[in-house]
């Protein structure tokens, strides 16, 4: 016979129901009701403890302990359970609700299994309730609605992504990750990493991208007008090809150059009075200075680089934000791109014939709230188009709040660890249908690699326990006691070493 957790109380409807217990049960336990010839399943959201005799209205600690003595640990506990659908129809809300004093019974293990697919699904961990029932999510649907991974430092996010990675390369499936901190490098279970250099050939690049690039102001209409012009003459040169493969930032300079000492007229006009030739001249060896690695004539397409079944790393570790950027923008608009030829058939002109899961490490730094940039700008339309095009996103952050809250809201799948502060919390429900009140308030009180499950890859919400990466440890702090005792100790070693090569030379110190 089934322990029975509670019975429901009160006026009850077909979302939601409050029950009253003796023993206490877990937020985020399963439950089930059966009534009116259904077998509902319920999510406990909720749970307080009080005491009929102890209430708010006595203020003498000596009065409590006399209830104490008298009635001992007596108390109640009482929750609220969100209906979650009826397990014999599909998980559809019932039409009526509950009747009071229905019994609310522990949800069996079978019928929890049947919720969480078996067939193209991606294994997360277990429920934190009932460990021995595994977590798995539809990994077409986690693919074609994009997914958002978010949670404060520390909480366990990047062990999270890495669990998704190795989920996707189980299915010999093609991932593009970000990595904004040199950390994704490691020996999956499931597939290998390869590290890909970020390196774009300005052939391929946008004019929005160069001139991000070079730092001319939005507001420095004729730089950027002189700028435009030498970048386009560069690309007349690249095309016929009269430009040397590692010349490119040089002969847009010596363009310039050509027009502020009037050997040459720009667009027929002598312009070699105008100062703001001299400006754009410095921001392009400021350009050559900061960018020269990434800016590579020799460089072919990113796309051409990837590989199927492989976690492609493009390493973003040593670039600054604006590079980042610029990478991130690129490789998402020429994905785009290819993607679109491959579907209707110009498999001749499409670098690659399959699709491709995006992973935007640091998301509130590429597509932020507060300004637009050129990568936001594609982020956000792959997030509304990618999925007819074979393209999915994971958006992974800390600070919820600084993501543009378009691209998140197009995140119809959510893995939300440990949040405690509370715009980041507004700022995830406002983007996502399924968190309730009583789910966000749990929040702030999940454990290291804990998480809320939602979105449409699951057919119920899931407090999950997610599971550990086997072949690395991610995010930790350094230990910084033992870093000082072991470089002070390296000192002193070199020190007594100098003292000792000094006497052997019969000198003195």
């Amino acid at each position: 016979m089934k322990k029975v957790i509670g019975s429901c109380i009160g006026e009850t409807s077909p979302i939601k129901v409050s029950f009253i217990s003796k023993e206490m049960p877990q937020v985020g336990e399963y439950v089930s009701l059966t009534y009116d010839g259904k077998n509902v399943l319920g999510m406990i959201e909720s749970l307080v403890r009080g005491s009929v005799s102890i209430t708010e209205d006595i203020f003498d600690p000596k009065t409590i302990q006399k209830i104490r003595e008298i009635e001992g640990d007596d108390h109640y506990i009482r929750g609220g359970v969100r209906i979650l659908g009826d397990l014999q129809d599909n998980l559809r809300i019932p039409r009526t609700p509950a009747p009071p004093g229905t019994e609310v019974l522990p949800a069996s293990k079978s019928d929890l299994e049947e919720i969480f697919p078996l067939e193209k699904s991606l294994k997360l961990g277990s429920l934190i309730s009932q460990d021995q029932v595994e977590v798995r999510v539809d990994l077409e649907k986690m693919f074609s609605r994009h997914l958002a991974i978010l949670a404060m430092t520390g909480a366990g996010k990047s062990n999270t992504v890495a669990i998704v990675i190795d989920g996707i390369l189980k299915y010999h499936g093609c991932v593009v990750i970000f990595d904004m901190h040199s950390e994704y490098d490691i020996n999956y279970q499931n597939g290998s990493s390869k590290v890909i250099r970020p390196e774009i050939n300005p052939k391929y690049m946008s004019f929005v991208e160069i001139k991000r690039l070079s730092r001319i102001d939005a507001k420095a209409y004729i730089q950027e007008r002189y700028f435009a012009e030498a970048y386009r003459l560069v690309q007349e040169e690249i095309r016929n090809g009269d430009i040397n493969p590692y010349d490119f930032i040089q002969s847009m300079r010596k363009i310039l150059e050509g027009w502020s000492s009037g050997e040459t007229k720009f667009q027929g006009q002598d312009v070699s009075k105008e100062k703001q030739i001299v400006d754009v001249i410095n921001k392009l060896e400021d350009m050559k200075r900061r960018y020269s690695s990434i800016i590579n004539l020799a460089a072919g397409k990113i796309l051409t680089k990837l590989e199927l079944g492989k976690a492609n790393i493009i390493d973003l570790g040593s670039v600054d934000e604006s590079a980042a950027e610029v990478i991130v923008s690129h490789v998402l608009r020429h994905a785009l791109e290819n993607n679109k030829k491959w579907l209707r058939k110009d498999e001749g002109q499409a670098n690659l014939n399959y699709p491709i899961f995006f992973v935007l490490e640091e998301a509130h730094l590429l597509a932020p709230k507060t300004r637009n940039t050129e990568a936001k700008f594609w982020i956000s339309r792959i997030a509304r188009e990618g999925r007819k095009f074979g393209l999915g996103l994971c958006l992974v952050s800390q600070s919820p709040k600084s993501l543009d809250p378009d691209s998140l809201s197009q995140a119809n799948n959510m893995i939300i660890l440990r949040l405690v502060e509370p715009q980041d919390q507004r700022h995830v429900q406002s983007a996502s249908e399924n968190l309730s009140d009583d789910l966000l308030k749990q929040l702030p009180s999940l454990n290291i690699g804990e998480a809320v499950v939602l979105g449409l890859m699951t057919k119920i919400p899931a407090l999950v326990k997610i599971d550990e990466h086997k072949n690395k440890e991610f995010g930790q702090d350094l230990a910084v006691i033992d870093l000082w005792k072991k470089s002070s100790q390296e000192k002193k070693e070199l020190i007594q070493k100098q003292r000792n090569e000094i006497r052997n030379l019969g000198g003195d110190y």
